[in-house]
């Protein structure tokens, strides 16, 4: 009798939901937690070559915090792709501006660059208070 390799196709693919609280987390930590969800890691039938990570809703992401006084130092740089184009910003500040880019940014540096980043960055999403419209997908709250 022959053994076979099972090899996780695109349909058998099961999607769950996340809800992530936030709150007084550590940004990076909080990350690497998302992208592993993102990516599928804890499920036993993930390939390199297929998607098969979950939905991961986050909130509260006004309040996430960073170690030893980081606030002052961490800068986002951004270029636009002319001579003195280089734009950059204070965490504390963009985190009054927009603290979801925050999350995204920080999210999106973890997961491998290649094809399927773009696929999993779909399906992230970022709130800033406690509030999400997607209690249709009845998703499950996800304990750090």
């Amino acid at each position: 009798m022959k053994y076979k390799t099972q090899w996780t196709k695109k349909e058998d693919i099961k999607r769950e939901w996340y809800v992530i609280d936030a709150k007084d987390q550590i940004l990076g930590r909080l990350a690497t937690k998302i992208a592993s969800l993102l990516i599928g890691k804890e499920k036993p039938e993930i390939v390199p070559n297929v998607d098969c990570g979950d939905y991961v809703v986050v909130i509260n992401s006004d309040e996430i915090k960073l170690t030893r006084g980081k606030e002052n130092r961490k800068m986002y740089y951004s270029y636009s792709g002319f001579p003195g184009g280089l734009s950059e910003i204070v965490f504390k500040d963009q985190m009054t501006k927009d603290s979801t880019k925050v999350m995204f940014d920080a999210v999106k540096n973890m997961l491998p660059k290649n094809k399927l980043r773009d696929s999993r960055m779909n399906r992230l999403f970022v709130y800033k208070n406690s509030e999400h419209k997607h209690q249709a997908q009845s998703p499950k709250e996800y304990k750090l």
